[in-house]
């Protein structure tokens, strides 16, 4: 029979080889006029057992000659044995719980540290091809023409070409801030991938977005008097 294992074929013929030989015992120790101490229904089931072990592999077992329950039968006269198979997760319990998260050393750090050396790089080959020299002591009665905040801040200045000081210095500085500080108890989604965080990534978007054309404007759209130029006809006034 395929698929048995070896072990379990051994057992069995050793099994079939004590029941031939204690069936030829039996066989011997009777008496021959029939006064036996054994009971025939005993015999029977050795001769039953015998008949079994001729034919190994038979999945039918040779029926008493009396019509007694088989040898080794079980309840209700059963022969056939069932193999349960048994799944693993009934019978293995797994605590641990796998999750998608891993050690900031040196996953996360070595990826920063490889980054502050890449902008530190660039920040040295800036300063070496771009020239920008101290200028001259300032003049407290001679103010430059245009006056142009640090980029960073010309947004704002260029805000105040549009709206009221009051609202453009504060009102909307400070409701952005607001809006910052708010921004983790209005979106409490735990992902980190864009597709599951549209809304906050829309907004952020936008907002540097609106901050870039701002800058751009002010740092290259100004001239004298902070006027609205076209740098490809009264040219750059910017100085880095």
């Amino acid at each position: 029979m395929a698929g048995i294992p070896e072990h379990l074929l051994k057992r069995a013929q050793e099994a079939r080889e004590k029941a031939a030989a204690g069936a030829s015992g039996a066989a011997s120790s009777a008496p021959a006029d029939g006064d036996s101490r054994i009971p025939s229904e005993l015999l029977d089931r050795n001769k039953s057992a015998v008949a079994v072990a001729e034919k190994p592999g038979s999945a039918v077992v040779a029926a008493p000659a009396n019509g007694s329950v088989p040898f080794g039968a079980g309840p209700g006269g059963h022969t056939q044995r069932l193999l349960t198979v048994v799944k693993s997760g009934s019978i293995q319990d797994v605590k641990a719980v796998p999750v998608d998260k891993v050690h900031t050393w040196p996953h996360l750090l070595g990826i920063e540290f490889v980054a502050a050396l890449a902008c530190t790089a660039f920040t040295f080959m800036f300063s070496w091809f771009v020239n920008a020299p101290l200028l001259q002591a300032a003049n407290f009665n001679q103010t430059p023409n245009p006056s142009k905040a640090p980029w960073y801040f010309l947004g704002l200045q260029e805000l105040l070409t549009m709206f009221h000081p009051m609202i453009a210095g504060v009102t909307i500085p400070g409701m952005g801030l607001i809006i910052l500080m708010l921004a983790p108890y209005l979106d409490r989604n735990e992902s980190n991938r864009p597709e599951d965080r549209k809304i906050m990534t829309s907004l952020m978007t936008v907002h540097l977005m609106f901050w870039a054309v701002l800058v751009i404007i002010g740092s290259f759209f100004r001239g004298p008097g902070f006027n609205f130029v076209f740098p490809w006809r009264e040219g750059i006034f910017f100085e880095l």
